[in-house]
């Protein structure tokens, strides 16, 4: 049987199907999470997909931290359970304090809804180890708060501890982008994060869509590398838990 990810589906998510056919394309079974679950269902790993959680007010992600669903996802978390945020679900990750930094409004002031580049930082985490060497990865972003926040302290720490997990790059040379008016970086981020990781390596996020970028008919199969990485991780963490209940009862 093929390893169970959790998607986590909120009033106003609207890329939750998406991410079960990313899942599903990735050889993964995808398993629907209401918000008004308590449970995860016994799943390996939590996505938490993009759209406007409960209409996204006061802003972005943050009534969706107090739900039922987020109190089982940050107690999955604690355990060493592996998370991926998505646009939206990395504004919720990052309200719940999962994750580190916050999401402001674009620079713009304007909803991007356009193709960018990213490149992952690293390639040795539980979400990008399929995706090779560093090269910009085309996929869409949708957002309106996708400018990634912290103050120089903490993003001098991030960067120490290899918690910069994306940037958005010149799709042509694949060098960082710069900050607000470079045209690379589609929302002014803060050192042209795009994503990031918690110190623990099992919690990750990033504004830009690999869900919507794993088959070529879809313009890019970029993503896919980012979705395979997740859940081939889940697979392996949950088979290691497994042996090691069969290794203890004997």
């Amino acid at each position: 049987m093929s390893v169970r990810i959790g998607v986590v589906i909120f009033p106003g998510s609207n890329r939750d199907v998406d991410a079960l056919n990313a899942l599903d394309v990735s050889g993964a079974q995808a398993v629907p999470l209401w918000h008004e679950q308590a449970s995860l269902d016994s799943v390996a790993g939590v996505l938490i997909p993009g759209g406007f959680a409960y209409g996204d007010y006061l802003r972005a992600g943050v009534i969706a931290r107090f739900s039922p669903i987020m109190r089982a996802v940050a107690g999955f978390a604690a355990d060493g359970g592996l998370v991926l945020g998505i646009c939206n679900g990395f504004q919720v990750l990052t309200e719940a304090h999962l994750l580190p930094g916050a999401l402001l409004r674009n620079r713009g002031l304007r909803f991007v809804s356009r193709e960018v580049a990213i490149a992952a930082e690293r390639t040795d985490t539980a979400f990008s180890h399929r995706l090779g060497e560093r090269r910009p990865l085309r996929m869409p972003v949708a957002h309106g708060e996708g400018c990634f926040f912290a103050d120089e302290a903490t993003l001098d720490q991030l960067e120490a501890d290899g918690q910069v997990l994306f940037r958005y790059v010149d799709p042509a040379t694949g060098a960082t982008a710069g900050g607000e008016g470079d045209a690379a970086n589609p929302n002014g981020s803060l050192r042209g994060i795009a994503g990031v990781i918690n110190r623990d390596g099992n919690v990750a996020g990033l504004m830009p869509h690999p869900e919507t970028a794993v088959e070529t008919i879809l313009g890019s199969a970029d993503g896919l590398g980012i979705i395979s990485s997740f859940v081939t991780s889940a697979a392996e963490r949950e088979q290691a838990a497994g042996a090691a209940l069969v290794s203890a009862a004997r």
